[in-house]
């Protein structure tokens, strides 16, 4: 992290220089003004995070858990979801052990299957009144998948639309009356660029994400006058294991990395784009190369120029 905030400064300042060269001290100098002051801004609002409530699911590892590592280091109180406990016990050691936080708010750790949404509300609701509140909520929790759509399995479909769009939305209909009580709360849901354009042989999770994108939005609209937040994150590749745990068109483990996913995003890169997010109060954020964004772009102006790029790239598959 020490690494991407040195890279960031030498790119103010090459920005700063460039501007100079190219148009002196009247263009300069406000915008050294403005830089100043959002720098500034940025601090107020970190460390206004200390003590807020943020809950994370799919905590146990990748994103989840460099999420974990950037909220925490800002003394926030964090409640960590995953399935595996053991792995949960492990991201909390690792917290209290390498950020010394005063006061220190020990995560608490909730192990819990997200996709048994009948049966999570009274543990959710327990580890919420630990603090009393709930002021973020980031559904990060979710499975991908490879294949073919004629030969995938709907129990298939099934799975990842209960992982990825039911279980976020059960989720977030738990913790909102808490949110709305309280007349604050902030709902971050990490979605994908593939939920705002589909691509070949990932059929049943593009429509998860889309479905989830969709939910968001009508979320946000509805709670507008109720300050409820809502921020949908549309990442691109992230180095993580998502792809090693993908099914596959049969339902099995996929187990392979991909090379986009290996040559993806650092997590922790992500992460810190997701904090900056947060503490904007953006509603919708692309983390992506060009050439994704350029995608959605096309999907949305020239939609049969779309439609003819991934027709291509289904055929050289």
């Amino acid at each position: 992290m020490n690494i991407k905030r040195q890279e960031e400064t030498l790119m103010g300042w090459s920005i700063m220089w460039w501007l100079f060269k190219l148009f002196g001290l009247p263009i300069t100098i406000p915008w050294l003004i403005y830089h100043f002051l959002d720098i500034m801004q940025q601090k107020r609002k970190r460390a206004a995070l200390s003590s807020k409530v943020i809950m994370i699911t799919g905590a146990s590892s990748g994103l989840g858990e460099a999420l974990a590592h950037t909220f925490y280091r800002w003394g926030c109180r964090l409640i960590l979801v995953s399935r595996r406990k053991e792995e949960l016990e492990r991201v909390k050691n690792d917290l209290m052990n390498t950020y010394q936080t005063i006061p220190t708010h020990p995560p608490i750790v909730l192990p819990l299957d997200l996709t048994d949404i009948n049966n999570m509300k009274d543990e959710v609701s327990k580890a919420i009144m630990v603090h009393g509140r709930i002021d973020i909520l980031i559904n990060n929790a979710g499975i991908t998948y490879r294949g073919e759509v004629i030969n995938t399995s709907v129990d298939v479909d099934l799975k990842v639309m209960m992982s990825n769009y039911f279980s976020q939305v059960a989720l977030s209909k738990i913790v909102l009356p808490f949110m709305i009580e309280q007349k604050s709360g902030h709902i971050v849901g990490i979605s994908s660029v593939q939920g705002r354009i589909a691509i070949p042989f990932r059929s049943a999770y593009a429509a998860s994400k889309h479905a989830l994108q969709a939910w968001y939005d009508t979320t946000r609209a509805e709670l507008f006058d109720k300050n409820i937040k809502i921020t949908v994150i549309s990442p691109g590749y992230i180095k993580t294991s998502l792809s090693l745990n993908a099914l596959t068109e049969n339902g099995q483990v996929y187990g392979l990395m991909d090379k986009t996913t290996e040559n993806g995003y650092q997590p922790e890169f992500v992460a810190e784009c997701i904090l900056k997010s947060v503490l904007k109060q953006e509603k919708e954020v692309t983390i992506a190369p060009f050439s994704p964004k350029v995608a959605i772009v096309l999907r949305t102006l020239f939609p049969s120029l779309f439609f003819w790029i991934m027709q291509k790239r289904a055929k050289n598959k």
